[in-house]
């Protein structure tokens, strides 16, 4: 059995076989993956650990069924959680839900779904909800729309400290996780 004790990041990359020498690193959610990762290795205490770092890396022109597929399971049965960025740029990719179907409904992961255009629990929120404008963000990955609800996710904007608090809570963590639902800090 698999030790799970690794945050595995899902991020929408729009062409990974693009021309560009950049690939992947030019993608904006990319980047905000790569911004946890620079906090990790700013601050040793912040409690990120990558799952993509548990394997060895497979190149973006890999063959999908026999690469590809494999390794994202892989590093799904390897973690605890699920950290989904989701924003304006977000879009449909195999990769992506196929990471949100496995980890959701097969593992039983909880999700910190991000939101970076966001900056604040306040821009989240309208009367204490979730801004329709976050919950039109769902519908760019409708298989995390229709299964956010199996798992405990808590919601949250592009904010260090929140997010350290939702790394660090037991209730998003896979063998302690908390009832289905879905969350958000309270102001």
């Amino acid at each position: 059995m698999a030790y799970r004790n690794a945050n595995y990041s899902a991020f929408y990359v729009d062409d990974p076989t693009s021309d560009s020498n950049l690939g992947v690193n030019a993608t904006r959610d990319f980047c905000y993956y790569s911004t946890l990762k620079m906090w990790k290795g700013k601050d040793i205490d912040f409690p990120f650990i990558d799952a993509h770092d548990k394997t060895y890396k497979v190149r973006d022109d890999s063959d999908w069924e026999s690469t590809l597929k494999p390794k994202l399971r892989e590093r799904l049965r390897n973690s605890k959680n699920i950290v989904l960025f989701l924003s304006s740029i977000t879009g449909k990719s195999r990769a992506l839900r196929e990471e949100i179907d496995y980890g959701i409904n097969i593992l039983g992961l909880p999700v910190i779904a991000i939101y970076p255009e966001y900056d604040s629990m306040e821009s989240l929120l309208t009367n204490g909800d979730l801004k329709r404008s976050v919950k039109n963000l769902w519908d760019k990955l409708p298989v995390f729309r229709d299964l956010m609800e199996v798992v405990p996710t808590i919601h949250m904007p592009m904010k260090k400290e929140l997010i350290k608090s939702a790394l660090q809570n037991d209730g998003f963590m896979v063998r302690s996780k908390k009832e289905a639902g879905i969350y958000w800090f309270n102001l």
